[in-house]
């Protein structure tokens, strides 16, 4: 390109435009380095994420053996040995990084780790590997043949072909040099930064691994938990509690409902149960709940598997046969009273009646959702009366009536950027404050705002103000107070948000003056 009958400009030009290609080719290499850092930072990031998940799997599993240990002790045992096993790999292989990285001094300038002289070193020695390079191939062997071991021959046969692709340390016949050995095909001549890279995705394969055999062992005890030996029946009622004489309605059923299970025979209380009654793992219940006291259903299902008779034990069964009610609940949600000029919130109930035969009645009461109500009493009454009505399963109509004291909304506190009473301050504070005012102790919590207040400064007259703060002309006449003057506040206009309720005359606030 600079040869040839070019002038001296030309050939400069040339010369620079071959500097200006060499240049870009080492800005792509240092790319790549930094690519093969982030991806490194990337995979031990996620080995990390996956360290406390791997870890939070066995302290579960070593709960479980705790309280089932009969069951998931064996497991535990493996996960165990398996945690072991990783850990002590896992450590090897980030010794083996660190002395990677040695004579890195900027462990993150990963366009300084172009070369893998360090690598090869450890690894190779006049064509072949060293003691070490051997050692480190031995020890993938190691791991690989322990989890095999670990896992049995009856292990999951996808699992097993994942642990020999993940950890195979076979020749490589794919290459245009011919057959290589794993170690050269992996590390030799390969930059530094690709090397640590690739000793941190095999990290990441422990780690997958170790997670995918968790998830396997448990998963097998699932497998084995649905098999019918390990039901429980269980007794689920229509409802908790029952009138003497009042039809007992429920069901006995599995812990997993499958229209398929059918029982061959269920006892209960000693009698068994009609064959008509008896239908996807459930039993249909239809009889007299007895007299007022605690009872109990026992028994047992019976099912056929592999030819054998498995009985499954009734449990859960007890419930309360209680008096039928003579009167009504009625009560107030915050207090015993109710306030005029607000949604009062109550409850009306009756035991043993459901709700949609429960009504409550009263002037300005109105049903809001399953036994609770709003009252708004109306004005002019210093009472009200509530009544709850219903009827019993037998007919009969139950109704009660209870009074209502109505009270109006208490007076509110003023206050100064949320203190009351008697203060004390500096002009200068004071006049960066805000009035306010508080329902104090009151049951409700009401928003309530100030529109307007007065203001009387000793000596000076009286200023009315719109708002909450001072304006131009009280400051004026606060800054001109001295020392021992008390400036009240009063005349606090206060009202509720979104309420049309008239509130009675606020408290005032005093502050003597200090400076």
């Amino acid at each position: 390109m600079a040869g040839g009958q070019l002038s001296a400009r030309q050939k400069m030009i040339n010369l620079m435009y071959l500097i200006f290609i060499a240049m870009l080719a080492m800005q792509m290499d240092k790319k790549v380095l930094t690519a093969f850092g982030t991806m490194n930072e990337t995979i031990t990031e996620s080995n990390a994420t996956a360290t406390v998940v791997n870890s939070k799997t066995l302290t579960g599993l070593a709960g479980l053996a705790s309280d089932q240990p009969q069951k998931y002790e064996p497991l535990n045992k493996i996960a165990t040995e398996l945690s072991g096993i990783s850990n002590t790999y896992n450590s090897y292989l980030e010794s083996v990084k660190t002395e990677m990285l040695s004579k890195s001094e900027n462990k993150t300038d990963y366009e300084s780790m172009s070369t893998g002289d360090n690598v090869d070193l450890m690894f190779f020695l006049n064509d072949k590997e060293t003691a070490k390079g051997q050692e480190f191939v031995k020890k993938l062997d190691v791991f690989k043949n322990d989890l095999l071991k670990l896992l049995g021959p009856d292990a999951n046969l996808e699992l097993i072909s994942k642990i020999k692709n993940r950890f195979n340390t076979d020749e490589d016949k794919r290459g245009k040099k011919g057959v290589i050995s794993f170690l050269k095909s992996k590390f030799e001549g390969f930059p530094l930064i690709a090397s640590v890279t690739n000793i941190s995705k095999i990290q990441s394969n422990i780690k997958a691994t170790e997670s995918e055999i968790y998830t396997n062992l448990v998963g097998g005890q699932m497998k084995s938990d649905v098999s019918l030996k390990n039901y429980e029946a269980m007794v689920v009622f229509n409802k908790n509690a029952y009138y003497p004489g009042e039809k007992l309605e429920g069901k006995i059923v599995l812990g997993r409902k499958d229209a398929s299970l059918t029982a061959t025979k269920v006892i209960v209380n000693g009698s068994p149960i009609a064959p008509s009654n008896i239908t996807a793992g459930q039993v249909n219940l239809s009889r007299s709940a007895g007299n007022v006291g605690e009872h109990e259903l026992k028994g047992k299902f019976y099912f056929m598997e592999n030819g054998e008779e498995i009985d499954i034990e009734i449990v859960g069964g007890k419930y309360s046969v209680i008096p039928m009610p003579t009167q009504a609940v009625i009560s107030a949600d915050k207090m015993n009273v109710v306030y005029l000029g607000l949604a009062n919130p109550m409850s009306i109930s009756i035991p043993g009646i459901p709700d949609n035969k429960v009504t409550g009645s009263a002037a300005g009461l109105k049903k809001v959702s399953t036994g609770k109500y709003m009252m708004n009493p109306p004005k002019g009454n210093r009472e009200i009366k509530i009544t709850a009505s219903g009827k019993l399963p037998t007919g009969k109509t139950v109704t009660t009536s209870k009074v209502f004291r109505i009270k109006g909304i208490p007076a509110p506190t003023g206050t100064l950027s949320g203190q009351s009473g008697l203060l004390k301050m500096s002009k200068g504070n004071l006049v960066k404050k805000t009035v306010g005012a508080v329902l104090k102790d009151f049951v409700f919590d009401l928003d309530v705002y100030v529109t307007g207040f007065s203001v009387k400064v000793p000596g000076k007259p009286t200023y009315k103000i719109n708002g909450t703060r001072f304006d131009g002309t009280a400051i004026r006449a606060i800054k001109k107070a001295k020392k021992g003057d008390v400036i009240i506040i009063f005349d606090i206009k206060s009202k509720i948000k979104n309420s049309t309720q008239l509130l009675k005359n606020t408290s005032q606030v005093s502050i003597d003056i200090t400076s």
